[in-house]
């Protein structure tokens, strides 16, 4: 299957009436995320931003980071399916507190395989093993200037307080679900 770069971040499949979603598709992206600064890539599978439907692989390595965020306005459901390695979710609440009760643990020897985030929900992904790729789905259109509402109360990428706050999450699953 050829690959399609859309942007430093992202590729696409090509078009036609069926994509597959293969190792060999997982493997590539997941070195693709290795090697992106910000450890992490797309791979969409819908045509165009404006598809009503965006299904991605999603695909990271440890260390990345993704600012808490939101989907509200116009507000979208977001499903994520693992697919290989190991994340965390965390779900907080509207001041940013994290409850242990709203860290998810996607990682198949648990049994967790997936979530499905409510609209409105301010959330982010920890990327705790690497190789990790997982199956997005959300509403669409896609559009940069509304798809997300950042988290005011979480540091910006790329800044020391993002490295620290990253790393208190990640300790936060390591121990809340015994991790080695």
């Amino acid at each position: 299957m050829a690959l399609f770069r859309v942007s430093p971040l992202a590729t696409r499949a090509e078009p036609g009436p069926w994509a597959a979603l293969d190792l060999t598709l997982l493997q590539q992206k997941a070195r693709d995320a290795a090697a992106n600064a910000r450890l992490r890539e797309i791979h969409c599978f819908h045509q165009e931003d404006g598809a009503l439907l965006q299904r991605m692989l999603n695909a990271l390595q440890p260390g990345t980071y993704g600012r808490p965020h939101r989907h509200l306005s116009p507000a979208k459901d977001e499903g994520f399916v693992l697919l290989a390695g190991r994340a965390g979710i965390a779900v907080f609440e509207e001041d940013g507190t994290l409850a242990d009760e709203n860290l998810v643990l996607l990682d198949r020897e648990a049994g967790v395989l997936g979530v499905d985030i409510r609209a409105g929900a301010w959330h982010t992904l920890v990327c705790l093993a690497p190789d990790t790729v997982l199956y997005e789905v959300k509403n669409g259109p896609y559009a940069a200037v509304d798809d997300k509402d950042f988290a005011p109360w979480a540091p910006r990428p790329d800044t020391a307080q993002a490295r620290d706050y990253l790393r208190g999450l990640e300790e936060r699953f390591i121990k809340r679900f015994s991790l080695g």
